[in-house]
């Protein structure tokens, strides 16, 4: 199956969205706006100083050198009184502009000349332009201006600029619960076996580490069902027990057609199971189910299973570029997809697969990608080496020089 098309089929699946929940602006960091933010003020309400220095009226200014008598001081959150021709205000930056001034000259470009019993004198040595160094109102924000939409991902930008329109408090999405599962016997956890006292066959667990710092980066939390065995029965009773309590359960492992590989049975004996062969290097075998719940309230209705493949890379992309997806419109995202940009390959892939690859490579100081050596889906140091993904459609050969389709990690992994 093509890769696009198994992401347009999985993200119909995501249904219904999660339910919305209020939280502090403090808190909200990461999570998914349920709600459009309309301002009910201007920001900044009045036009006020990008600097600190001298407001004045510029005909009083027409050659440097001119020398104004300071007629009074306005700090930031004070209102001064109307500015009299031949005179400057002392102001300092956020305060409102005095009305009769039409711009702001800086203190470095000043000169100022103390009087006793008064503000004293400044020379301005400049001729300043109209309108400079003054922030205009509602050159940020007016009043009624939809400021964030509802399906934006808040990041601590999008929280400052909620928090400038009087939001303490903001509407989200509710965080996705998500269980983790390992099967397989081979596995153990570092810790827990120290490296000489592995047996034959054994490996330590190291999707269950990434997966659960993945799904913290997408806010969801995170329940550790840890390692399950491979035999059936435990199986279904892992999946079962973590259908009531989750809106999804990720297993890694178990989705081939191996022997003593369960998900599929399990899944076949409590739900639905589609069982997908992804056109994609690394990650080709892909499972998606859904398992009915007896609960009731939000607790009704089913609870979305994705099967991830077990070599370390292959799982870390597949949940990339299917699971990630899928949890963001889960909570109602508007972005969910990868945003690549067009780079210059700086080396040879002359033997493309028959499907489609994402290489790991790196941006190097001339502007370029390089590529990681191994690109096989079980070396895992080729994820933390590269910053980011080649794109690289099926059979298409690349050449030093070519334009690539590059995705950051940097955008996939927030």
């Amino acid at each position: 199956m093509p890769l696009d098309e198994a992401i347009a089929q999985l993200l119909a699946k995501a249904q219904p969205a999660l339910p919305a929940e209020r939280v502090g602006t403090f808190d909200a960091d990461g999570r998914v706006l349920a709600q459009d933010l309309v301002s009910g003020l201007t920001v900044p309400p009045r036009d006020n100083s990008a600097m600190d220095g001298y407001a004045v009226r510029v005909a009083d200014c027409a050659a440097p050198g001119a020398v104004l008598q300071v007629a009074q001081r306005i700090p930031a959150g004070t209102v001064g009184t109307p500015l009299a021709a031949g005179t400057a205000a002392r102001i300092f930056t956020g305060a409102q502009i005095p009305e009769g001034a039409d711009a702001v000259v800086m203190q470095e470009d000043t000169v100022a000349t103390a009087q006793e019993g008064s503000l004293g004198s400044v020379r301005i040595e400049i001729v300043p332009a109209a309108g400079q160094w003054i922030r205009r109102a509602d050159e940020d924000v007016a009043s009624g201006d939809v400021v964030l939409k509802k399906g934006e991902r808040l990041t601590p930008a999008a929280l400052g600029l909620a928090a400038s329109i009087g939001f303490d408090r903001l509407q989200v999405a509710r965080r996705p619960r998500v269980a983790l599962l390992s099967t397989g016997d081979e596995l153990v956890m570092p810790g827990e076996v120290a490296p000489e006292a592995m047996k034959p066959g054994a490996i330590y667990n190291s999707n269950r580490f990434f997966m659960r710092a993945l799904l913290h980066r997408l806010g969801c939390e995170a329940n550790d069902l840890g390692i399950v065995p491979d035999r059936r029965d435990a199986t279904i009773e892992a999946l079962r027990e973590a259908a009531e309590r989750n809106d999804l359960i990720i297993t890694t492992g178990g989705v081939s057609v191996g022997e003593e590989d369960h998900i599929r049975a399990a899944l076949q004996t409590l739900g639905e199971l589609q069982l997908w062969s992804l056109s994609m290097k690394p990650g080709k075998p892909f499972a998606y189910g859904a398992i009915p719940r007896s609960g009731r309230g939000e607790a009704q209705g089913h609870c979305h299973v994705t099967g991830l493949p077990g070599n370390p890379v292959s799982s870390f992309l597949t949940f990339l570029m299917l699971v990630r997806p899928f949890l963001l419109t889960l909570q109602g995202a508007a972005r969910v997809a990868p945003e690549p940009v067009a780079m210059r390959a700086d080396f040879d892939w002359l033997r493309p697969d028959k499907r489609r690859e994402f290489l790991r490579a790196r941006r190097n100081a001339q502007g370029g990608l390089d590529l990681f050596g191994n690109q096989s889906s079980g070396v895992l140091t080729s994820m933390v080496w590269g910053d980011g993904l080649v794109d690289n459609p099926s059979g298409h050969a690349i050449r030093a020089g070519d334009t690539v389709s590059f995705i950051p990690l940097a955008t996939l992994l927030g």
